[in-house]
């Protein structure tokens, strides 16, 4: 799934709302909204292109990319090979084949179909919105993608208007329908006087606004239209608006490596004790639960994902990381859950060994003795460094050498 999106688009689409969420906000007070007009229509519809954006690049890269997507097998793997599982992960990717080929399909109606419900007026945007956050909801509830899913239903939001939410604040004097229209009475008796110098301030800049995004929209939505689509990047420098897209591969086999320390002073002498430091959420023990931890994210463990299915050499970093295990630097050690050489003297050497993970099966001999996974050796990810031999390595990438940490 190497074209998972990264933690560098969650941040431009965070980056993004919070840009828009600008302007449903009093221009010039703190007050609470609204002081006497609620946020424009340019506002609420700017969130509104930003969730046909997200979805529509999602479901375009997808039909672009893995043809498992188009044979609709892809969430035979998604549960098992997706970045970090929980504890649903487990159980999802046991379904039936009919149930993955159902939500496969779901899959591209709700990014593919459903965001042009958005421009079919009151009802069907509404509709769209309820499909997104319950989209959402489900992967909230199947995996551990951080905030991505959480702040992705907050443009979702903004399908819905104040009738449609009025049950949200339903008053003791007539009920929500009652609670609705007095608000819309007040805030029309707001808005009738003669608009004053703030105001027109107001509708100079969502006008503005207007202009601003669909003039950085022209090259995200010739990006969407292309056979080359990209996903997850910015053409403005800004990254005011910005192209989106997850899983447009899907990896088949999932592969973790495993970071082994010995106190052997020979890494080659076969009655070297190896031991394994266990991350807080990445698979490693297999008796390990897979953890629930969204909207949190442990970064390390998520880039350890990436790095099990290329080299050490496209991930200098994972060597830099051994080093400094060797050195029991407390700044890594704080990122992982075990240290197997807490207390004891340092590790004389530190590998990394390449495995290949499946869940195991429900009531089967594995799962009887508590374990979540099962794993099969691949080879060695990395060959025995120790501090010695890492000092010109990293003398040679202007890295401080691991002693000195």
């Amino acid at each position: 799934m190497c074209s998972m999106t990264g933690t560098d688009s969650w941040e431009s689409q965070l980056l993004e709302t919070g840009f828009l969420g600008i302007f449903l906000c009093p221009l010039w007070s703190l007050a609470q909204v609204p002081p006497r007009c609620p946020p424009s229509r340019i506002s609420i519809w700017t969130f509104r292109w930003l969730i046909v954006r997200i979805m529509l690049g999602a479901g375009l890269i997808k039909i672009r990319g893995d043809r498992c997507w188009r044979d609709l097998t892809c969430m035979d793997y998604h549960y098992e090979t997706q970045p970090v599982p929980n504890p649903m992960s487990y159980y999802m990717h046991r379904s039936p084949w009919w149930f993955h080929r159902f939500e496969t399909l779901s899959n591209h109606f709700i990014e593919l179909v459903a965001p042009f419900f958005t421009f079919l007026g009151r009802r069907m945007c509404m509709v769209n919105g309820a499909l997104q956050i319950l989209f959402q909801a489900t992967l909230i509830v199947s995996g551990n993608l951080s905030f991505l899913n959480w702040l992705t239903v907050v443009p979702s939001l903004a399908c819905f208007d104040d009738a449609a939410l009025g049950f949200l604040f339903r008053s003791s004097e007539g009920g929500a329908k009652h609670a609705v229209s007095r608000i819309q009475h007040q805030e029309a008796a707001r808005c009738s006087p003669p608009p004053t110098r703030g105001m027109l301030v107001r509708q100079v800049v969502n006008v503005s606004l207007a202009v601003l995004i669909g003039y950085l929209s022209v090259p995200v939505v010739m990006n969407l239209l292309s056979s080359r689509q990209v996903m997850n990047t910015s053409f403005d420098p800004l990254r005011i608006v910005n192209t989106y897209g997850a899983f447009g591969s899907v990896t088949k086999e999932r592969t973790e490596v495993v970071f082994q320390g010995t106190l052997s002073s020979d890494p080659k002498d076969p009655a070297a004790v190896w031991e394994e430091y266990q991350f807080v959420c990445k698979p490693g023990d297999l008796k390990h639960r897979p953890c629930l931890i969204s909207p949190y994210h442990y970064r390390l463990d998520w880039l350890m994902w990436f790095a099990a299915f290329q080299t050490y050499e496209q991930n200098e970093w994972v060597i830099q990381i051994a080093g400094r295990l060797l050195a029991n630097d407390s700044t890594v050690l704080s990122l992982i859950q075990h240290n197997p050489f807490q207390g004891r003297d340092n590790p004389r050497w530190i590998r990394g060994e390449h495995f290949k993970y499946k869940f195991s099966e429900p009531g089967g001999a594995s799962a009887a003795q508590g374990k979540w996974w099962i794993r099969k050796r691949l080879g060695p990810y990395f060959p025995p460094v120790d501090l010695q031999g890492l000092r010109q390595y990293f003398q040679s990438r202007n890295w401080p050498h691991p002693d000195i940490y």
